[in-house]
């Protein structure tokens, strides 16, 4: 018996030892496609389009802005409208367009390579109003729904994606801040607060929706997102801001292809990958794939909020990161662990004795203690 296990340790131990890294080509391929983003806002929003490229699965950086692009929207009535960049980071703007619904338009992109890219003239669509966003308490989580009709039966088809803003604290409660310039521990002010903070988040996640194949152009109940019940966004307040798309049938069967080849690949049975056929183009190159959807459509939105009171009470959040305290007495080493570089650790509050004297500080990791380095301590001004 002990030969066999020594024979089963050796062999494991080769196998081990004879593994290769792999790196297919698609990992380190040198093609970079365009990626564009964003609709034409045919109503009073603006309209925002992001420009980018993409990047190989290996590669240090996961963002590939393409900046100094000279972007248009076009009429097919030669009515010109030019976006303007935005800080230099892929994102270009313009104000409400306000655009004809008896006119169709398209998006124009120069950028400094010289290659221009069109996208093909499309009609405005005309998004219907969201009736409602609600939720539901449901095994062990929340789950969020939106509502919305069309009387007149021409929409169809419809996405969705939303911005999430929740209030939340950090771990511990620090009273206690480095001032740097004399390099001492001092008394937090409120200006200094970290313990309170608003975090922040965008949908990853495509969300359609279809009544195509229903009489009436209603849709009930279609589900955006689903979150844990013990996650901290329920921790004191959660609001969540719903944005709605009216779609064309090619632009729906679009996001439906994108849909299956980011979110629904991982097994023999889910959908397999697909070409992603898009409507924009390369004028001068139309071997060219160029990843993106443009459409023309106003926008339509509606906030809700929700408070923690509809979790369960017994229910408690779960902090994202694992806290730990730990003391340092006044006679120890204060200047080493809590003020010299890096900062590894922020005190929290002072250690007492059984007398009620202070005899040190508790402290942790900045993660445990400082909500600002994953939030903001300013209020939106939606926040109620």
């Amino acid at each position: 018996m002990l030969n066999l296990r020594k024979a089963s340790y050796l062999l494991v131990l080769a196998l081990l030892c004879c593994k290769k890294p792999y790196n297919p080509p698609a990992i380190t391929s040198s093609n970079s496609y365009l990626v564009v983003e964003g609709v034409i806002n045919s109503g009073n929003d603006s309209t925002i389009i992001t420009i980018s490229k993409t990047v190989n699965l290996n590669a240090v950086t996961t963002l590939n802005p393409v900046i100094g692009a000279a972007v248009i929207v076009e009429s097919d009535q030669s009515q010109i409208y030019q976006l303007t960049d935005i800080n230099g980071n892929g994102h270009y703007s313009a104000a409400s367009l306000n655009l004809s619904a008896s006119q169709k338009y398209r998006l124009s992109i120069n950028i400094t390579e010289g290659n221009q890219y069109l996208s093909d003239f499309v009609p405005v669509k005309s998004t219907p109003p969201i009736d409602s966003v609600g939720y539901q308490v449901q095994n062990n989580g929340v789950q969020l729904y939106v509502n919305t009709h069309d009387p007149t039966n021409n929409t169809r088809y419809y996405r969705w994606n939303y911005d999430e803003t929740w209030m939340f604290h950090s771990k511990y409660f620090s009273d206690i801040v480095l001032d740097k310039n004399n390099n001492i521990l001092a008394d937090r002010t409120d200006a200094q607060a970290v313990y309170h903070c608003f975090g922040n988040d965008a949908s990853s996640n495509i969300v359609l929706g279809s009544t195509a194949k229903l009489t009436k152009d209603v849709v009930y109940q279609n589900p955006l997102t689903k979150i844990p019940i013990t996650s901290e966004k329920f921790e004191n307040k959660y609001s969540i801001l719903v944005k709605q798309y009216a779609l064309t049938a090619d632009e729906y069967t679009f996001y439906q292809n994108l849909k299956k080849n980011t979110e629904q690949l991982g097994s023999i049975f889910d959908a397999q990958p697909s070409q992603l056929k898009g409507n924009i183009h390369n004028v001068t190159n139309a071997n060219e794939v160029v990843i993106g959807y443009i459409a023309a459509t106003n926008v339509q939105s509606k906030r809700i909020f929700i408070s923690n009171n509809v979790i369960p009470p017994d229910t408690q959040p779960i902090y994202p990161y694992d806290c730990e305290q730990d003391t340092v007495l006044f006679s120890g080493d204060v200047q080493g662990i809590l003020i010299n570089p890096p900062y590894v650790y922020i005190p929290t509050i002072k250690k007492f004795d059984k007398r009620g004297n202070p005899i040190g500080y508790l402290y942790s990791t900045p993660i445990c203690v400082d909500c600002t380095l994953r939030g903001t301590t300013t209020t939106p001004l939606f926040w109620k």
